[in-house]
């Protein structure tokens, strides 16, 4: 009696710490015709808010509109931190105030929040996971390609390649879920590699609009192939900076969703990787493919 009961508290001991190391949090996730990915969440215990992960900003940022109108309390921005609920994690961050959000959200939420965790964007299935600790299987799949992480200025970087007429550009990219188009491509960058880039064909220029609401020029040029990892994107759409940079004074590249929806993702904030895996989205026509003006 005395061993089976000893082996009984040897089992559970067991079963609890590992319940414990591999503990995950899953959420719907949702993706709209604009490439903005969204889930619910519980903003200071009292207001169900719609918003945008957006890996490419950080702590919480709520629109104007929203802040004005749309909570229950006052909100003091920039230094209280205050609770955010995500599935049945509750994370605090400073609040900031914008213009524009992700269409159809009421704000956004950046990649600090999953410090020290790791984050699986699972198109397929339409949820997000915040796990503790990288899954054993995916850990072993050869099939993710892995890019590192590299941090600066409370945003992270991961290197890829621009691809045309026979020249491969490999630089920095913003990992930017928030960013609705494919990629942005620093001219800067571009110039100092003597990268091809009037080899490009034009397909359009436009005004955009950054998350204050200010203008920006930009040219949209079909590039010859985008490599991430060891997965090649061919005939990409990318837009040209050709004034005010999102990122002021520094020359980066930006990675946006409307490819980074193309991948099941991992991010992983403890051991400073990205794993990505093709996903059915993989073969998707691009916007820019089908609103072709000049």
């Amino acid at each position: 009696m005395k061993n089976t009961l000893l082996l009984l508290l040897v089992q559970v001991f067991v079963y609890s710490s590992y319940a414990q190391v591999s503990r995950s949090d899953t959420v719907q996730l949702g993706i709209n015709e604009q490439n903005t990915i969204y889930v619910k969440a519980l903003f200071n215990k009292m207001d169900t808010l719609t918003l945008n992960f957006d890996s490419g900003s950080s702590d919480i940022t709520l629109k104007n509109s929203v802040l004005q109108a749309k909570l229950s309390s006052k909100v003091e921005l920039y230094q209280v931190p205050y609770e955010l609920k995500i599935g049945n994690r509750t994370y605090t961050a400073p609040v900031y105030d914008t213009e524009l959000s992700g269409h159809g959200t009421d704000g956004r939420f950046g990649w600090d929040l999953f410090k020290d965790h790791v984050v699986e964007l699972n198109y397929d299935k339409g949820i997000l996971v915040v796990h503790s600790e990288m899954p054993a299987d995916i850990a072993n799949d050869s099939t993710f390609t892995r890019l590192q992480i590299d941090y600066f200025a409370n945003c992270f970087s991961v290197s890829s390649s621009l691809m045309q007429s026979g020249i491969d550009h490999k630089g920095p990219f913003l990992f930017d879920t928030g960013y609705q188009r494919t990629a942005m491509v620093d001219v800067d960058l571009m110039k100092e590699a003597n990268f091809p880039a009037a080899d490009m064909e034009v397909i359009k220029k436009v005004i955009m609009k950054n998350g204050m609401g200010e203008d920006i020029p930009v040219i949209t040029s079909n590039l010859d192939g985008l490599k991430i990892g060891d997965y090649v994107l061919p005939d990409v759409p990318v837009q040209q900076i050709t004034a005010r940079k999102p990122l002021k004074g520094m020359n980066i590249h930006i990675l946006g969703n409307e490819v980074l929806k193309r991948f099941n993702t991992f991010l992983d904030f403890k051991s400073d990787v990205v794993l990505l895996k093709p996903n059915k989205l993989f073969g998707d026509r691009y916007i820019e493919k089908d609103n072709v003006s000049t």
